[in-house]
């Protein structure tokens, strides 16, 4: 077998996005050239790694086994390439953590400050994912910790409380539901949308908007909490963020109004395959954002 990192990654990439094209974009590579890496795959092999239908492509039984291969290939190159950087930079350990989006924009920001100045000797490898990605990536060891929302399913992992999460419908002082004290998620799912660019929130709310036989229309997305701030305000269109990401905001022109749904008060977990079989570096982190005040 002649198979190098980049074929891996490539691999990886595709089951992944479900799509030869979609991980050609990802890898910067020409969909010409992932098709016949594909294909050198399945020949060295001698089997077939991938099924091609007109939706995409899923895994056969040995894609399945050289995904789990892959996996721990590349997680064992990143563990080792991150131990022989701390060295250098004379870091002692590195954490590897996923956050949704929830987390990243109002949990995590000031407790990593806080860990990383109490601990100037560690690092953290963070990403942000949907709950659902990160339940599957804890459970497969490609991350140490992971902060999720009770709406994945958790029963594989142990799991720690941390926060709670109310989702809110940002909009302009004039709009419609704007004096209103809660909204249904059915009363604004086909208004235009102003959304966080390429966040797990926004698959969570796709999801629902789903069932509901709806599809969100994105006018525009934003990586600033900021920047959508002044879209709704402008009356681009309507957000729906965490109400902790709204508390730094200065809400003149704008209406916040919370999110009348089940599913839209969500509690925060940290989430581990097992709490005592972790890392020190990542057993101190869990610490710090299990009881931040101790």
């Amino acid at each position: 077998m002649r198979f190098d990192l980049t074929d891996l990654r490539l691999f990886l990439t595709v089951v992944e996005q479900g799509s030869l094209t979609k991980g050609a974009e990802l890898m910067h590579l020409s969909l010409a050239a992932v098709s016949e890496r594909m294909s050198g795959m399945e020949s060295s092999l001698g089997a077939q790694l991938l099924e091609r239908n007109r939706r995409g492509v899923t895994t056969t039984a040995a894609g399945d086994a050289l995904v789990r291969h892959a996996r721990q290939i590349l997680d064992q190159v990143e563990q080792m390439r991150g131990e022989l950087r701390n060295y250098g930079a004379g870091l002692k350990g590195r954490i590897r953590l996923l956050s949704n989006t929830a987390g990243l924009v109002s949990f995590l920001p000031q407790q990593l400050v806080r860990f990383l100045r109490a601990h100037p000797d560690l690092s953290i490898d963070l990403s942000e994912r949907p709950s659902k990605e990160i339940v599957v990536a804890v459970a497969e060891g490609r991350a140490d910790l992971g902060v999720v929302a009770n709406t994945a399913d958790l029963t594989a992992l142990q799991t720690r409380f941390i926060a709670q999460d109310q989702l809110v419908v940002m909009a302009s002082e004039t709009h419609r539901i704007a004096n209103q004290r809660s909204v249904a998620f059915a009363d604004v799912v086909g208004e235009p949308f102003v959304g966080l660019y390429d966040a797990a929130l926004e698959a969570h709310l796709g999801e629902h908007a789903a069932r509901l036989g709806r599809q969100l229309h994105y006018r525009i997305q934003l990586r600033r909490i900021e920047n959508i701030a002044t879209m709704v305000q402008a009356g681009v269109g309507v957000a729906i963020v965490t109400e902790a990401s709204t508390k730094d905001l200065g809400h003149s022109g704008l209406a916040i109004v919370p999110l009348h749904e089940p599913w839209a008060l969500r509690k925060i977990y940290l989430c581990a395959r097992d709490f005592s079989t972790i890392s020190p570096h990542a057993g101190l982190l869990a610490q710090q954002l299990v009881e931040p005040d101790v």
